[in-house]
């Protein structure tokens, strides 16, 4: 795929808790055959030390993506496999690089999906800043009125970020709290966080198979996916 056939999902993991988030939606992109780009924030880069062990470098960001998303949710190494072709769909853009593509309107993207979102992120992303490429993004997103959806990662929340998810929600973003069910028979946090982000992808409009989908019938979650 040429560079003028690309169009891309943006990926911005900001620095709340929950970068198991980030990775599940980043593996159902790629599965889904998508092209990602990704920036990922200083914050965040804190928290992924943090929850995984894993530091991420810029100048080894393949090589830390790729440890970074082969983790499952409860922290076991190689509990996924990532094809390097995978990973060849994926550019990194630095967060402070504001000249970085996704800071234009013209450059062509389907759109982006901030995962998790901490309240920072949330209130500059509402108010329209751009101190970051994150956020810079999020905005040209807005403006080019491109899918945004932001899966707010925070409790409790305060009457100042709800009026700032309202913001968000009136400017054409979908608000989805990481927030997940217990109808699809999870056995695993990883159960958990896949729902989270199967919810983030069909709010994109991504297909996948992260999670069992509700068919009105009650009981359906005690049930094996086979049977």
């Amino acid at each position: 795929m040429t560079d003028q056939q690309r169009r891309p999902w943006i990926v911005g993991v900001s620095g709340a808790s929950g970068t198991p988030f980030a990775a599940a939606v980043l593996r159902g992109l790629l599965a889904g055959g998508e092209s990602v780009d990704l920036v990922v924030s200083r914050a965040s880069r804190l928290t992924l030390l943090d929850e995984t062990g894993i530091a991420f470098r810029d100048a080894h960001w393949r090589e830390d993506l790729r440890c970074w998303l082969e983790r499952g949710a409860d922290g076991k190494p190689d509990a996924f496999a990532v094809g390097g072709a995978e990973l060849e769909r994926v550019r990194h853009w630095p967060a402070g690089d504001l000249a970085a593509g996704p800071s234009s309107g013209s450059y062509p993207a389907k759109g982006m999906l901030i995962v998790p979102a901490s309240t920072a992120c949330v209130a500059g992303v509402a108010l329209g800043l751009s101190k970051d490429l994150l956020q810079r993004a999020a905005s040209v997103t807005l403006k080019e009125r491109r899918p945004l959806v932001v899966a707010v990662r925070e409790t409790p929340l305060s009457g100042q970020t709800l009026k700032q998810m309202v913001a968000l929600d009136e400017a054409g973003a979908v608000v989805l709290p990481a927030s997940p069910a217990f109808y699809a028979g999870a056995t695993h946090i990883q159960d958990l966080v896949d729902f989270v982000a199967g919810r983030v992808l069909d709010a994109a409009g991504v297909e996948h198979r992260l999670y069992r989908r509700w068919e009105g019938e009650l009981g359906g979650g005690s049930r094996s996916p086979e049977g």
